[in-house]
């Protein structure tokens, strides 16, 4: 009997199939509720719960996509609360006080800022606020809202901001983005790279631009600026040479150098990627460049050929060749004591491109020598100079302790004991 009075009938196989469908019948009484044998459940649904490593490898792609996404959008959004406080605050709480922001939004945004005082008190009574700054209606206007005070205000704003239509492309182009990442929906690597440069350039013209002094030649990434100091000074892997000049080609790095310093076997990334009229250029413009070579006729060279399987004075021309044309470029210059040629003769251990490598804005390329791969396939390092880009509750001086200063050491101690080339 169950619970509901309902009389339930034996589950035993007696009741079951073609042959006893008269005496089911006969021994169920009228009213009585069928209850069908339980099933195995993890014989049948066991396996459709399994991930393999696709599944696991394509949700970990969507989380970092995600996660890189929001961190742009966070950014955003804190920098363009923080202005409309600032602008519109001083017109409207002195009359309104608390209430300020319901009266900025009027009567076009009387729906969406009460939604907005509602959920606040929800946070309220919930204990979802944690930070007493937070307790305010700003603080729960989303992007779009506050670009909808932003535009609605423009005359308050425009003293601020060259163009508002810059200004509203940039939220436009941000808006797949935020309703992607607010869903948990998949984002692409095309609408995320198109969401960091317009939050990039978002930030630039609210006035919030990176204040890291070599991110004109390489950009600071949201995510080294939140995590960069667990990575000391390195902001960049790449797998091998040729995936570094896809995201960050020549011209970016070596283009307006006020000092070059390279120290490598053949130093193909510049000979190879950078025009000799470019290196005039750059030259002519006050540029001091020193490049230190391996001597083409060292033991050292018929070692490295060994390792890599070239054929007897294959990587010695090679180099010699690219000694030759650095110094044609050298006899064109004005002043060629700003083109300074040397060689080494001891065992090659790294190559090394340093831009503006005596400043606080300094940019590194280095890659270590592997026994059996060329210079292009091997690892890539991208050091930043200055110190760490987050230094929270560390001392001023820890960025000291970078890679940069340690490769732009080992240059210095190098180029001492090297030959000049005439």
């Amino acid at each position: 009997m169950s619970s509901g009075g309902l009389e339930l009938p034996p589950g035993d196989e007696g009741h079951e199939g073609q042959d006893g469908q008269g005496a089911a019948s006969a021994d169920i009484p009228p009213g009585a509720v069928s209850l069908a044998r339980p099933m195995d459940v993890a014989s049948q649904i066991g396996p459709e719960l399994d991930w393999d490593a696709r599944d696991w490898g394509e949700v970990r792609t969507r989380a970092q996509r995600a996660g890189r996404a929001y961190i742009w959008l966070n950014l955003v959004e804190q920098r363009l609360r923080a202005v409309v406080a600032a602008v519109l605050r001083p017109v409207y709480e002195p009359v309104h006080g608390d209430d300020w922001v319901v009266a900025a939004a009027g009567p076009a945004g009387q729906e969406w800022v009460q939604r907005a005082v509602a959920v606040r008190e929800v946070s309220r009574r919930k204990g979802y606020l944690l930070d007493p700054a937070d307790d305010n209606v700003l603080s729960f206007l989303t992007l779009p809202q506050l670009r909808e005070l932003m535009v609605q205000h423009w005359p308050c704003f425009e003293p601020y901001f060259d163009d508002r239509r810059d200004v509203e492309l940039a939220l436009d182009e941000l808006e797949v983005t935020r309703n992607v990442v607010s869903r948990n929906r998949a984002l692409s690597e095309t609408v995320l790279a198109q969401a960091e440069r317009a939050s990039a350039r978002l930030l630039e013209i609210l006035g919030a631009g990176s204040d890291v002094p070599s991110a004109r030649r390489l950009p600071v990434d949201a995510v080294e600026d939140l995590v960069g100091d667990r990575y000391a000074d390195v902001v960049g892997v790449h797998p091998d040479r040729v995936r570094l000049l896809r995201q960050f080609p020549a011209e970016d790095l070596f283009g307006g150098a006020r000092r070059l310093d390279a120290i490598g076997i053949g130093l193909n990334l510049l000979v190879q990627n950078f025009s000799g009229r470019r290196l005039i250029r750059l030259a002519e413009s006050g540029s001091r460049v020193r490049l230190l070579f391996l001597n083409p006729a060292s033991s050292a060279v018929k070692r490295r050929e060994r390792e890599l399987g070239l054929k007897r004075g294959e990587l010695s021309r090679a180099v010699e060749m690219n000694i030759l044309h650095m110094r044609r470029v050298r006899a064109r210059l004005r002043d060629p004591g700003a083109f300074e040629i040397q060689v080494y003769d001891e065992t090659p251990r790294f190559t090394a491109y340093l831009v503006d490598g005596d400043g606080s804005d300094g940019v590194a390329v280095v890659q270590t020598y592997l026994r059996r791969s060329r210079g292009m396939e091997a690892p890539v390092l991208v050091l930043r100079g200055g110190g760490r880009v987050v230094r929270s509750g560390a001392s001023p001086d820890m960025g000291e302790n970078g890679l940069f200063v340690t490769y732009r050491d080992e240059f210095e101690q190098a180029w001492a004991d090297a030959r000049p080339v005439s």
